[in-house]
């Protein structure tokens, strides 16, 4: 296990920024989660399950956070996940946004023309040459960027597992250059959005991670839990966090 009480400012690891329950793809209660997170010593905890417009849980979902809040020392972090569903930025929004602290915004298929193209399709059109690296790339790059702008002005925003889909479907990050990020880093930057470091998803990797931190656009250890056993265990994350360090270190000493 990570050393929690490791102190930087780039990532804390005492907060995990993404968790599910029952109530979407998880497989635990609102409390099951809070005893889990109290046992392995995490202080803040956002939980941020999956939502559209059909979902008709949201109330009680809040209901049931705040109920835990009160029996709990941790501080407890009410969000959703919503998914970009329009290369413009469109959001799978739920009907009601009140009483939430955060929305988390992730891109799991990529947009193309008027159709959402699960990350095995984009593959296989890759593969078949229907679609350009290079214009599968631009698109989750835009939908990224046009997603935080539109998510910011509802609520704070966080981007969940950034690009991850680019992996997906076979895309090696470290291939692109710099300024492919550039437009995606400046709208996190100015729209201030924090960026999700997921455990689940090993997303970003640490290159982008990198030009995330050196913008200042705060980055969140996040589980993206389904399960209580995953909480509290930061393998990928822990190591991205050393390796950050360790370049601001040496920059700070050139």
């Amino acid at each position: 296990m990570a050393n929690r009480d490791l102190v930087t400012p780039l990532i804390d690891l005492n907060a995990d920024a993404h968790v599910h329950t029952g109530f979407s793809v998880g497989r635990d209660s609102v409390g099951a989660i809070v005893t889990a997170a109290e046992r392995v010593g995490l202080r803040q905890l956002t939980f941020a399950d999956i939502v559209s417009p059909r979902v008709n849980w949201l109330p009680v979902y809040q209901k049931s956070i705040l109920r835990a809040q009160q029996r709990t020392d941790v501080d407890l972090r009410m969000a959703v996940e919503v998914d970009v569903v329009r290369a413009d930025g469109w959001l799978d929004f739920p009907e009601d946004l009140g009483g939430l602290d955060a929305l988390s915004v992730s891109v799991g298929r990529l947009p193309v023309g008027g159709a959402l193209l699960e990350p095995r399709r984009v593959a296989e059109a890759l593969r078949a040459g229907e679609l350009r690296a290079v214009d599968v790339v631009d698109l989750a790059v835009q939908a990224s960027v046009h997603a935080v702008e539109r998510a910011s002005r509802y609520a704070p925003t966080q981007l969940a597992r950034p690009l991850s889909l680019l992996a997906q479907v076979g895309l090696d990050l470290d291939e692109l250059d710099d300024s492919v990020f550039a437009p995606l880093v400046e709208a996190c930057r100015c729209s201030g959005t924090a960026v999700e470091v997921s455990e689940s998803w090993r997303a970003p990797a640490g290159r982008l991670a990198g030009l995330f931190a050196a913008a200042g656009v705060p980055l969140l250890a996040a589980s993206d839990a389904r399960d209580v056993a995953q909480l509290g265990q930061w393998r990928f994350v822990a190591r991205l966090l050393s390796s950050l360090a360790m370049a601001e270190a040496q920059r700070a000493a050139a």
